[in-house]
């Protein structure tokens, strides 16, 4: 992604806004506002948006450093059109990418994107120097959004309450300790020294070890850590256990279902835990499954009503509060989930033993179709060998030549055995091909 593309881009989406039927009825211009993670590159992406935006004749509101759901929220809040995102969410400092939000804090349509897409091959033209969009600093953003996560807790009082918090050095690192504090918690932080260079550097949910010795340390009571754009969420508690996103989503779905506040099926992955699964099965409580990415948990949450759902990455959306996932907000949710039990993390996931579960990545020069035979035998023997208690899946990699093998299972050296198995058959099968 260079700056010239950014520039673009930024003129065709403006272009597309400033051409939408409601904005030219109005008689003004559209607004676009801009957020961004820690990333140096940052800065610059943001001047060239900015100058597309404008060269488009769309005004812009420059958010600064906000987690990606703060964005969502601001959109709505501001009144804005678009939403804008930079970021690389858990990726090194040397990534960096870029995420649209509707005027509703959802994903663009298809449609817009496309006219987006066309509107990218068209000759750049700049409107006419008083048609010129302007720009803005909104300097109480950050304020704002930490007081549009407090408003989705009801009187939630932190007081004894030690927190320790990682911001990974990310979009997060202030608003996070901002908010905890705000609700009478000590916090004690890490990862929250951005420097441009060291977003999600052995920090934040993707490096949890500097969570736990952050915990050890300071004997705080839990920890918390988010990811680089502030969407993904992991919890440690004072034992050193770490609390995935399939725990933390059964933490609140079954309590929300045990006081009857509980909308719709919860919707994992094919990748949740299969005890997480039965457990809450056996609560009485709806789970599906989707395909592996935020987007499908949310499409299908959209399409059977519920508004808990979420991926064991720490992904987790609350739909009652909020239209995409977020860390913070997800995080208060599992807080108060433990204020009102008055026990720990390990209490409230007592009787839940999730199973093993082992990943084999294969490499592969040539990738065999999944039904062939060689490998159709090794899912079938090692499905007989787990029977009721486990199960098998293979997903190719939407990015690489890369087919992932996992099996889960009760048995933790059967379960890394038959991985094993499959991942050679995957590898024989495309030595065949």
């Amino acid at each position: 992604m260079t700056p010239d593309f950014v520039l673009r881009l930024g003129w065709a989406a403006g272009c597309v806004l400033a051409a939408h039927e409601g904005i030219r009825q109005s008689g003004k211009r559209g607004l676009v506002l801009i957020g961004k993670d820690t990333r140096v590159s940052g800065y610059m992406f943001e001047s060239a948006l900015e100058a597309g935006f404008s060269a488009a004749g769309v005004d812009i509101g420059l958010l600064g450093p906000v987690p990606t759901p703060a964005v969502a929220r601001l959109v709505r809040e501001l009144g804005a059109d678009v939403g804008v995102v930079i970021s690389a969410s858990h990726n090194p400092y040397f990534d960096n990418g870029i995420k649209f939000f509707s005027a509703e804090g959802k994903k663009l349509p298809d449609a817009v994107e496309l006219e987006i897409e066309e509107q990218l091959a068209r000759t750049f033209e700049t409107v006419d120097s008083a048609a010129l969009g302007k720009a803005r600093r909104i300097e109480d953003a950050a304020e704002r959004y930490v007081n549009y996560c407090r408003s989705t807790v009801d009187a939630l009082d932190l007081a004894g309450m030690k927190i320790a918090f990682d911001g990974a050095h990310g979009a997060g690192y202030s608003v996070g300790p901002r908010l905890l504090e705000s609700l009478g918690a000590e916090v004690v932080t890490t990862g929250v020294s951005p420097d441009g260079l060291n977003i999600n550097r052995d920090a934040g949910s993707t490096h949890i070890d500097a969570l736990l010795a952050r915990v050890a340390e300071s004997g705080a009571h839990v920890g918390i850590a988010l990811d680089g754009d502030g969407d993904r969420l992991l919890m440690v508690d004072a034992d050193g256990r770490v609390f995935d996103g399939d725990e933390l989503l059964y933490i609140v779905a079954r309590h929300r279902h045990s006081h009857g506040r509980l909308r719709g099926p919860v919707v994992g992955t094919l990748m949740t835990n299969l005890a997480v699964e039965q457990a809450l099965q056996d609560a009485g409580i709806e789970f599906l499954r989707a395909k592996v990415g935020d987007r499908y948990v949310m499409e299908l949450l959209q399409q059977h009503g519920g508004e808990l759902g979420g991926e064991g990455s720490g992904h987790i959306i609350c739909l009652d509060k909020s239209t995409t996932g977020d860390g913070l907000v997800a995080a208060l949710q599992v807080l108060d989930v433990l204020k009102a039990r008055g026990g720990s993390l390990a209490d409230c996931l007592a009787g839940l033993e999730k199973y093993p579960q082992r990943l084999v990545n294969v490499r592969l020069a040539e990738r065999p179709p999944l039904d062939h035979p060689l490998i159709e035998a090794a899912v079938r023997d090692a499905e007989k060998k787990l029977g009721d208690a486990g199960r098998v899946l293979l997903r190719p990699s939407g990015t690489e030549p890369v087919i992932r093998v996992m099996v889960e299972g009760a048995d933790s050296e059967l379960v890394t055995s038959l991985a094993e198995h499959i991942g050679d058959a995957v590898q024989n099968a495309s030595r065949a091909a």
